[in-house]
């Protein structure tokens, strides 16, 4: 059996192995060490949110069996993709996948901001009242099926190498439950960390009621291109303990955290000033 061979007969127990181990550090690092007090009690939250969440992942299996990774073996087996056509070293097409990854993720979360009609969708994951570690896989479905397609495509144009695709899908997934983690971090270390990877407080922001500051800092995994291209937002005005989380037009528990009540947001009818397009 080759290395590739390998990561296809692997990919779901390493993926699963991660997830859930980030998955329990975090939950306990919120309550050994929450930076902010909830508004809701936890379980009902969390039985919606991870509701959606085995929701989503059997979706997703049941449409898409091989997931990234085996669009990414169909292009190696094609020799399809940029990496490959310009014969990139392994270790080089590696890291530049990743980064690409995350770049098109980036570009991705920016246009479910900027496109009314995606942001219906998008809103599911700001409509939480409440910012934990299982609001950061609390995405609705349509959502989900439109950012697998994506992640194809590019994967396609790529050509990355297996083992990237399944690096990039574990740390995609390990940052969102530490960026969207209720934990403390001392400001030293925040300051530092999130020249490298995108921190809570620094994420958090994103999540404030207020329109501005949520069409800032969309970065999940890597903090650079916030920096680039100037949607970075060091801080919240009020400060983190203050500042409101969540969505101006939907404040009731019943409809925005509970399960029936998430399918059915992107067809409520109010839309809101946040999406950075509103023409449509």
């Amino acid at each position: 059996m080759n290395w590739s061979e390998w990561i296809l007969g692997h990919e779901l127990p390493i993926r699963l192995g991660f997830f859930f181990g980030v998955f329990a550090l975090m939950a306990v690092w919120e309550v050994l060490s929450p930076r902010r007090q909830l508004s809701l009690p936890r379980t009902g939250r969390w039985v919606s949110n991870l509701g959606l969440v085995f929701l989503n992942s059997l979706i997703v299996r049941l449409l898409f069996p091989a997931a990234a990774v085996g669009v990414a073996a169909l292009a190696e087996a094609r020799g399809w993709g940029l990496l490959r056509y310009y014969e990139v070293s392994p270790l080089s097409a590696a890291v530049m996948a990743v980064i690409a990854l995350d770049f098109v993720v980036w570009l991705q979360h920016v246009m479910v901001h900027a496109v009314p009609l995606l942001w219906r969708l998008h809103r599911v994951h700001h409509a939480d009242l409440d910012f934990d570690v299982t609001t950061g896989a609390r995405f609705h479905p349509i959502e989900i099926v439109l950012s697998m397609l994506i992640k194809f495509c590019a994967i396609l144009v790529l050509g990355p190498p297996l083992v990237a695709v399944v690096i990039f899908e574990v740390l995609l997934n390990a940052t969102a439950m530490f960026n969207h983690g209720n934990v403390r971090l001392p400001e030293g270390i925040d300051r530092v960390l999130r020249l490298f990877v995108v921190t809570p407080d620094m994420h958090r922001v994103h999540h404030s009621v207020h329109a501005p500051l949520t069409n800032s800092n969309f970065g999940f995994n890597l903090p650079w291109w916030d920096r680039i291209f100037g949607t970075y937002v060091a801080q919240p005005p009020e400060g983190h303990r203050e500042m409101e989380i969540g969505l101006e037009e939907f404040r009731d528990p019943g409809q925005v955290d509970r399960l029936p009540g998430m399918l059915l947001l992107p067809f409520a009818r109010r839309l809101g000033e946040y999406s950075i397009n509103r023409r449509w």
